[in-house]
């Protein structure tokens, strides 16, 4: 689906089917240097089943026109922008990774219209090693090497993947080889410098659901006690035998996670 916001063609992945008036919406919001694509199977699931599901690619992403945001609450203020051009005043809001932080201020910043939030493959803060920054920044294809080798389970890398036929970790180096130059080291630049996530939490009064893969090791689970602490009402899941990149590595458990925080009401 194309549409505009400030003035520029904006996308997003609609399960193929067009918005209804009067349903529910679920906003999906992907990671950095990633796009639409990656939420592929769970936004299908919840536009065959009753909702509105809206699956963006934020600015300078996938078929977004624009120049990337450098700030995860810039970011968050674009898909309130995003929403409003939609017209969608109250929504549930997933996020992946950066797109995690992403629906964490947007739930933060505008908290009469979030009804609940799932953050999958959430850490705060979201520290970025100076390796992966440099190599982001020289547009060296070490970062998508680096992002594939350390976001996929040691199992995910040698096949595994749920789809016969389908190469986990090649369509993940594919999806960020297709990103523009800059745009990944502006991503991951934005989730390091995001310092203030548990005082946004802190303000949150919708639930929030975690989704945590216990072998992840760019945002292990450790690293969301603070956050868990912040958060008034929240609920961890944990699924084994996964890394960082859960939609590909456990699409259906993702899947379930989501059906139970986003109530068909």
């Amino acid at each position: 689906m194309r549409f505009e916001v400030d003035g520029l063609g904006s996308y997003a992945y609609t399960g193929a089917r067009p918005l209804a008036a009067g349903q529910l919406a679920v906003v999906f919001i992907h990671g950095g240097g990633l796009d639409h694509s990656v939420w592929i199977h769970q936004s299908r699931y919840f536009a065959h089943h009753g909702f509105n599901a809206i699956a963006l690619d934020l600015p300078g992403h996938g078929r977004s026109q624009g120049n990337p945001f450098p700030s995860i609450s810039e970011m968050a203020h674009w898909v309130a922008r995003a929403a409003d051009a939609l017209d969608i005043e109250r929504l549930y809001i997933a996020g992946h990774s950066m797109g995690s932080l992403v629906a964490l201020e947007t739930a933060g910043l505008y908290p009469d219209r979030v009804d609940a939030a799932v953050l999958v493959g959430c850490a705060v803060p979201m520290a970025v090693t100076d390796a992966l920054l440099g190599a982001a920044k020289a547009n060296d294809h070490a970062a998508f090497d680096m992002i594939t080798l350390w976001g996929h389970r040691m199992g995910a890398q040698i096949g595994g993947n749920p789809a016969p036929g389908m190469w986990m970790t090649g369509g993940g180096v594919r999806l960020l080889e297709r990103s523009r130059p800059g745009v990944l080291h502006n991503d991951l630049n934005a989730c390091n410098a995001y310092r203030h996530g548990l005082d946004t939490a802190a303000r949150i009064t919708c639930p929030v659901h975690l989704v945590v893969g216990r072998e992840d090791v760019m945002a292990p689970p450790r690293a969301t006690r603070e956050l868990v602490a912040a958060l008034s009402v929240v609920r961890v899941v944990e699924l084994a035998q996964c890394g960082h990149m859960l939609m590909a590595e456990q699409p259906d458990a993702v899947r379930d996670a989501l059906i139970a925080a986003f109530p068909l009401k």
